[in-house]
Formats: structure tokens, C-alpha cells, sequence
């Protein structure tokens, strides 16, 4: 009977120890469940903290990034943002919007590009209309210009000209921006001719002062004639737009090693350092030339002589101030360009500059004089300064240079013995400078009589540009 109660009991603890373990075993469970609930609730929290991140990022990659790099395109000092967050620098997430951007500036580039290049299309078929029409104009002009002599209309036909000959260069350059060939083939000319026909081609020629140092006879090749006077335009037409209207622009021809150059100062506003950095970028002609690079409106000069420098072999240099205050432009053109013509055969335009450089005295034997000539009653006299002295028709001596020592001299000179002429006397002196003069009266009278339009068109300005026609000779400059 004992035994029954104690059953009960055992049995009775067994359950309360059940249930304290179920209980127990609740209350974990519940914990388990509030400590999930919290951890969902701050995972929750972290992803709405990082998908709003994420749209601030994306919203700042649209709004700020890709606008950036855009004007980044045409304008380099422009920076470019980088991430918004942190957070997303190095991450995977920050190097998926990197790619994002860098795809979406490598296809505006691309576009760009195209965009470009097809406007570049178009402007070179307009200019190649315009081009032809000025070009019949020109022809136009001049045709009136030989057909009638009056001096007033005459002198209105050569602004007529030149205005168009400006025109024309506008036109020219424009086309050689956009691709187009540089434009006429001309035979081979003095280099000289180029530089004035260059500065014949603007409006203020006749400020620019051209020195000459080049030996007599220097010349370029056929094909870099064009090429060299649209840059001296250009270099001139920069110097002349940003100088004073009462200062001069200096050109200097000069020999160099392995060529020439032709250098050009002024004393105008001179350039910033930035300009002059993108100045030297343009004419290297290195980088690729846009439209949308050269400004509202376009300025032209400097692409198009980066364009002429890369495709002919030239080089220029305007990284150098001016001892005048402006800028040196120097434009260097290396001895495969550069040839000789004999200036006895083919002389240069009367409107080009001399060289400052004597011509070599020429190696003929020099042939005896006649027996009754003006010359033979004089012979030549050597002065101490080793020059030889030549009576002009008064009497008195004209000095001209002595035979370089390396011609050749007759046998027959050598062996000639020295006559002693006598002196004039003075009624003799009195009577031939009295004939020069009168002969010289007749002559102006006769000169003036038969030459009034041609005296009145060379103080009108000239051209420089030919047409279709290969014509090697520039005509105008500042002598004109």
C-alpha cells in the first residue's frame, strides 16, 4: 500500500521537472526569437542605409560624375568628382559605377567624334563652293584690272581684290581645318615670295616690316610654297589682331641649321601661360582637332597651322615671348624643303625685300673693252680698302667689290699692261655730266608721258593668290 504514494510522487516530480524544462526551453525559444527579430530588424536597418547610399551614389554618378567627365571632354582643366560615400572607394560595388562612368565617357568621346566629323564634311563642302566662287571672282577682277587704265578705277579694283583675296584665305583656312587639302600647287618660288604674298593676304600688310637674310637665290620646293605662306598669314594675322594699330610687326629670314626660319615678333598683349600652352598644343598638330574645340566662333589660325605643320613637315614654335613685349612666332622649315633658284634667270617679285647678303660675284672671264667705249677712257682703280673704284659720269668715283680671289682671270687681263689715261679737264667733266642729265630729263619726261596707271597701280595694295593656273610668283607686301 506504501508503495502507491510514492509512485504518485516520483511520477508527480517528473512532470514538474518536464515542465520546468519545457518552460524553460520556452523561455530560450523566446529569446531566440526576440534576438532574431532584432538582428532582422538592424539587418533591415543596414539595408536601408545601404540602398539609400547607393541611390545617393547613383543619383551623384548622374547628376555630377558624367556631366563632369562630358565637359571634361573639351574642357581638361574641368575635374571630375569622385564617389560620393566612402565607403564605396576600392569596394566591388564602387568599381561597377567606375566602369559605369568610364563606358559612358569612352562613348560620348566616340559620339563626339562622328558628330564632329561630319560637321567637318559639311564645312569642307561649302568652303570648296565658296572657294570656287571667290576664285571666279578673282579672275573677274583682274580681267577689268588689264582692261582699263584709268588710275581711279584701277586703284578700286585692287581693294576690290584684296578684300576678296581676304576672303578667300578666311575660306582657305577654314577648308584646311576641316581636312581639305591645303589648296594650289605652285612651282618652286623664293622663299621671301611666300612670306610677302603670305602678308599680302591681310588687311594691315602694311604694318609688317619683312628683313631679309637669307642668301640670294633660297627657295622652297613646289609643294611647300601654299603651305608655308597660309602659315606666315596666319602667324601675321595673330600678331597684327593683338598689337597696337600703330605698331609694327618684324619678320626675320635667316638661315639655321639644316634650314631656315622665319621669325616674327610683336609687341602686342602677349599670351597667358594656359594660352600659351594650348597655343603650342594646336600648332604641334599632335592631338586630334575638333570644332568644338576652337571656341564660339571658331578660331582657326592655330589648327590650321597644326594641321599644314604635321602634314608638311614644318614646325612651329610660339612659346616664346617677344623682346617687343608680345609674342615670338617662329616658324623653322628643315633643308628637304627648301631648294635654289638662280636669280639672274628667275629674280624675285620687285615687291619682295633684298637679302642683306651679297650676291657671289660671278666667275666669267670679263671680256675687253671696245676701243672708243665710255668705260675703256677709265680703267679701274684699286683703293686701299681692297674695293675697286669706278668713275660714274662726273668724274668722281663709285665703288663696287673686288672679284673674289678665287675667279678665274684671263690670261690675256694678266698679261694686259696698265694705261695711264690722262685726266679729264673741267669742261670735259661739265660737258658729259650735262649730256647724263639731259638724258636722263628726256627719259623721266618720256617715262611719266607713257606710265601715269602703272605709277597709280603700284601704290594700290596687291594679291598674292593665284589661280588654278601654277603661277610661282606672291605678289604684294608692305614695299607694295
Amino acid at each position: 500500500m506504501t508503495e502507491l504514494p510514492d509512485l504518485a510522487v516520483g511520477a508527480l516530480a517528473a512532470g514538474t521537472l518536464s515542465a520546468l524544462a519545457l518552460g524553460a526551453g520556452l523561455l530560450r525559444s523566446r529569446r531566440q526569437r526576440a534576438l532574431q527579430r532584432e538582428e532582422l530588424a538592424e539587418l533591415r536597418a543596414r539595408l536601408d542605409g545601404v540602398q539609400a547610399a547607393l541611390a545617393a551614389e547613383i543619383e551623384h554618378l548622374a547628376g555630377q560624375r558624367i556631366p563632369a567627365a562630358a565637359r571634361h571632354l573639351t574642357h581638361p582643366r574641368v575635374t571630375v568628382p569622385g564617389p560620393a560615400q566612402p565607403q564605396f572607394i576600392g569596394s566591388p560595388l564602387g568599381i561597377g559605377l567606375e566602369s559605369v562612368l568610364n563606358s559612358v565617357r569612352s562613348e560620348l568621346a566616340a559620339q563626339r567624334t562622328r558628330i564632329d566629323a561630319a560637321a567637318q564634311a559639311g564645312m569642307r563642302g561649302a568652303t570648296r563652293e565658296i572657294q570656287a566662287a571667290l576664285y571666279r571672282l578673282q579672275d573677274a577682277l583682274r580681267s577689268l584690272q588689264q582692261r582699263y587704265d584709268d588710275p581711279e578705277l584701277t586703284q578700286t579694283l585692287f581693294a576690290l581684290d584684296h578684300e576678296n583675296e581676304q576672303s578667300l584665305r578666311r575660306a582657305q583656312v577654314a577648308a584646311v581645318v576641316c581636312g581639305a587639302w591645303a589648296g594650289l600647287a605652285r612651282e618652286e618660288s623664293h622663299l621671301v615670295e611666300a612670306v610677302t604674298g603670305g602678308q599680302a593676304r591681310l588687311a594691315g600688310y602694311h604694318r609688317v616690316r619683312v628683313h631679309n637674310h637669307l642668301e640670294v637665290g633660297t627657295a622652297l620646293v613646289s609643294h611647300a610654297v601654299e603651305p608655308v605662306a597660309i602659315i606666315v598669314a596666319e602667324l601675321l594675322d595673330n600678331a597684327l589682331r593683338h598689337s597696337a594699330p600703330d605698331t609694327e610687326v618684324v619678320v626675320n629670314l635667316e638661315h639655321v641649321h639644316n634650314g631656315a626660319c622665319v621669325t616674327i615678333d610683336d609687341a602686342g598683349v602677349g599670351m597667358t601661360q594656359d594660352e600659351r600652352d594650348r597655343a603650342r598644343r594646336m600648332v604641334a598638330g599632335s592631338d586630334p582637332i575638333l570644332l568644338t574645340d576652337l571656341g564660339d566662333p571658331p578660331r582657326m589660325g592655330f589648327a590650321a597651322i597644326g594641321r599644314l605643320t604635321r602634314q608638311f613637315d614644318l614646325s612651329v614654335d610660339v612659346s616664346s615671348p617677344s623682346p617687343y613685349g608680345g609674342v615670338r612666332a617662329v616658324l623653322r622649315i628643315d633643308s628637304h624643303l627648301l631648294s635654289r633658284i638662280d636669280p639672274e634667270l628667275q629674280p624675285p617679285a620687285a615687291g619682295a625685300p633684298r637679302s642683306t647678303r651679297r650676291a657671289p660675284a660671278p666667275t666669267r672671264t670679263p671680256a675687253p673693252a671696245p676701243a672708243h667705249s665710255y668705260g675703256a677712257e677709265h680703267p679701274e682703280q684699286v683703293d686701299a680698302s681692297g674695293h675697286q673704284a669706278i668713275p660714274d659720269a662726273g668724274g668722281l668715283p663709285r665703288r663696287r667689290r673686288r672679284t673674289p680671289a678665287t675667279a678665274p682671270v684671263a690670261p690675256a687681263a694678266q698679261a694686259a699692261p696698265e694705261r695711264h689715261q690722262p685726266e679729264r679737264s673741267p669742261e670735259q667733266a661739265a660737258a658729259a655730266l650735262g649730256a647724263l642729265q639731259s638724258g636722263t630729263a628726256a627719259a623721266r619726261a618720256a617715262n611719266d608721258d607713257a606710265g601715269t596707271a602703272v605709277a597709280e597701280r603700284a601704290t594700290a595694295p596687291e594679291t598674292a593668290t593665284a589661280h588654278e593656273t601654277q603661277q610661282s610668283d606672291y605678289e604684294g607686301g608692305a614695299a607694295r
